[in-house]
């Protein structure tokens, strides 16, 4: 049965249109700028260390405030919280495609990510309303649907606005698709009534963590600039430990009202997949900034074709998530995880082996392998942490998962930038960085196999 042979209403299926054009509209922005960024470089004369920022500035802002949103949305309804983030996520969409200079681009990317952060959980939220209870099944799958397509489309889509218009189209195509989906929400999605009063939202825990991840990273970016021990660097490093011991003080004393609650994250089980999660997501990261690098400064690629030097891992990874899905109750999560992990060990041990007299074909049996693995540990590992909490923690340890994820994937791509600045040239540094991925990922492999529990996936923290 299709989903829209649901019983619907006209009204509701354009409120479904309208969520999901969202939902693509913020997938699409993680992979869009990856085949521009050569381009950007170019224009504002930057190097890669700089540029990295136009993915991870998105990312992090993103994964750290998605927990946020979601408090949010319980506190004052889903629908206009969506009005807010789209505000927030169309303003700045024209602010960077009009930038003038750096900054202006990279704060521009930054906020970006704070209004998607905002719109996502809504999103979710409205979409699950629009349909009777029997069909909430189908809408997770069309929404992992849409979310696969997006990151599939994205690079190619980058890509083709950047050859045809110039990469400031990147930015602009959201606002009219934005303005779309903002019109069809307010004309067709009812009003929603907040139902979550007691709901408490952890703002300084928010800013303390933002504060650290982003001193964290500014500290690497520097120290690729002048070296680690200039005054300037430590300073950084400085802030960063100060305010993260902040950030672990107030989230013991806020309890559950924490941004991430002490009883999510003193649950074993959730905290080795949710540490897993943090270091293996840098292979994504990393993949879509240094591929387009490589696919056009050492093989002469244009904009379009190096997004579409990024199908074999998208369209690998899209294929398998389904797979796993079906397999996830047959095999249980603690095998389907551990193999997951090892294919993007393994993907990205191949993909190391970059050089300057590589050709295309030799990346794509990583790529593969890298899109297998994803594929494969990012669905199993979210159905394991859903079940694992406690009743009603699910939604709130899949955001932290996620914020998890996206957190790691950042300052994982920080570190790789510091790999590539101190190399003696970037195709050396790309496989150098590579090279530590794949250690890490092996690394978390002997974390999984050690203490990813065995057992049916049904069992649940009572």
């Amino acid at each position: 049965m299709s989903y829209f042979q649901m019983t619907l209403s006209k009204s509701q299926k354009l409120g479904f249109i309208a969520v999901n054009l969202a939902l693509f509209l913020v997938t699409v922005d993680f992979t869009a700028f990856s085949p521009a960024i050569p381009a950007i470089e170019q224009e504002f004369n930057i190097d890669i260390t700089t540029s990295q920022w136009i993915i991870n500035g998105y990312g992090l802002m993103f994964g750290v405030l998605i927990v946020t949103g979601g408090r949010l949305a319980d506190i004052y309804g889903r629908r206009r919280l969506f009005f807010i983030g789209s505000s927030v996520f169309l303003l700045f969409s024209l602010i960077g495609g009009l930038s003038f200079n750096t900054p202006t681009l990279l704060i521009s990317r930054i906020v970006i990510g704070a209004g998607a952060a905002l719109m996502w959980p809504s999103i979710l939220g409205i979409a699950y309303t629009l349909v009777p209870p029997s069909r909430a099944g189908q809408v997770g799958g069309l929404v992992m649907t849409v979310c696969g397509l997006a990151n599939a489309i994205g690079p190619i889509l980058g890509g083709t606005l950047s050859d045809l218009w110039g990469w400031r189209w990147i930015f602009l195509i959201n606002i009219p698709l934005t303005l779309l989906s903002v019109f069809l929400c307010w004309k067709f999605v009812p009003q929603d009534t907040p139902t979550k009063s007691s709901v408490r939202v952890d703002y300084a825990g928010v800013i303390m963590l933002m504060v650290s991840v982003f001193s964290l990273l500014f500290g690497m970016y520097v120290a690729a600039e002048i070296g680690f021990n200039r005054l300037y660097t430590l300073y950084f490093f400085f802030v960063f430990f100060v305010s993260l011991v902040v950030f672990l003080f107030l989230e013991v004393k806020k309890g559950r009202d924490a941004l991430i609650p002490g009883d999510v994250i003193t649950n074993a089980k959730f905290t080795v997949v949710g540490a897993i999660s943090f270091v293996t997501s840098v292979v994504f990261f990393s993949v879509i900034l240094y591929l387009p690098q490589y696919s056009s400064k050492v093989l002469g690629f244009s904009a379009l074709d190096s997004g579409l030097a990024l199908l074999p891992l998208m369209i690998s990874f899209v294929f398998i998530s389904f797979l796993s899905g079906r397999v996830y109750l047959s095999l249980g999560p603690k095998l389907i995880i551990c193999v997951g992990i090892f294919l993007m060990g393994t993907g990205m041990a191949s993909l190391s082996a970059v050089s300057g007299e590589s050709r295309y074909i030799d990346v794509v049996p990583g790529l593969v392998l890298l899109g297998l693995g994803l594929g494969l540990f990012n669905p199993a590992a979210t159905t394991l942490v859903v079940t694992i909490v406690e009743p009603g923690r699910e939604s709130l340890a899949s955001a932290i998962l996620f914020m998890f994820k996206v957190a790691g994937g950042a300052l994982g791509l920080g570190l790789n930038a510091v790999v590539v600045a101190f190399a003696p040239d970037m195709i050396t540094g790309i496989g150098r960085a590579f090279l530590l991925n794949a250690f890490l990922v092996f690394a978390s492999l002997i974390v999984g196999v050690f203490f990813i529990a065995r057992g049916t996936p049904e069992s649940r923290v009572e």
